[in-house]
């Protein structure tokens, strides 16, 4: 048995260190996490609870998105700035930025399917709303990542870029390419066992689904009653 001691690897998904005392650093440390929250807790729960076509191909995408990067990643083997060795978090190549690809990918397709009326939303001012707030994110994010010195500007820039493109490309290949099979898929074995659905032609989901509810409640009542 090899008794020399060997450099450990740690599981970075959560792994985000900054200075002592700096509260900025603290606040960016936590911004830098957004991607673990949006994958964990949006997509996750969205296939639990909602299991729609356009946001289970939303996290496709995301996922792709992720794997593209990796290859690029270890294509270009570029390394991080001289300020990662601090952070001791120097074990994976810097260009493109995952956090900052991760973040404009989302921005990207979320605002495409704003666009396209695709989810909830109340009128012309909530999209303004979710885009200021998503786009907020992604820009804090990618500063962040400078910030706490795991990346340079330009692998931040790159990541930004590569997100965008990808995510533009792949909302097109979804509502132009896949969009006509989603009955077939909803139709299908697997889409009926496990209730996966598309409402992307309703144009008001919230209040279609509201009133569904609502109207199955009486229903119920009425039958209970008789």
């Amino acid at each position: 048995m090899d008794l020399i001691p060997q450099q450990l690897k740690a599981v970075t998904l959560t792994h985000v260190r900054y200075r002592p005392g700096d509260q900025l650093g603290h606040f960016l440390a936590w911004i830098s996490l957004v991607p673990v929250f949006i994958s964990l807790g949006g997509f996750v729960s969205h296939f639990l609870f909602r299991r729609e076509l356009q946001g289970i191909f939303f996290g496709i995408g995301l996922v792709i998105s992720q794997f593209i990067n990796e290859f690029i990643k270890t294509s270009v083997e570029q390394a991080r700035p001289e300020t990662c060795t601090l952070l001791e978090a120097c074990d994976s190549h810097g260009w493109p930025s995952s956090h900052s690809q991760f973040m404009f990918f989302f921005a990207t397709y979320f605002s495409l399917m704003g666009c396209k009326g695709i989810g909830f939303w109340f009128g012309l001012r909530s999209r303004w709303i979710m885009n200021l707030l998503h786009w907020s994110l992604a820009l804090v994010t990618m500063y962040s990542r400078v910030y706490l010195g795991y990346h340079t500007v330009a692998q931040v820039f790159a990541g930004a870029t590569l997100g965008g493109v990808v995510g533009a490309g792949w909302f097109w290949f979804v509502n132009s390419v896949l969009y006509p099979f989603f009955p077939v898929i909803e139709e299908s074995v697997l889409g009926r066992w496990l209730y996966v659905k598309d409402t992307s032609h309703i144009p008001d989901v919230l209040k279609f689904e509201y009133d569904n509810a609502r109207a199955a409640r009486k229903d119920m009542d009425s039958a209970k009653s008789d």
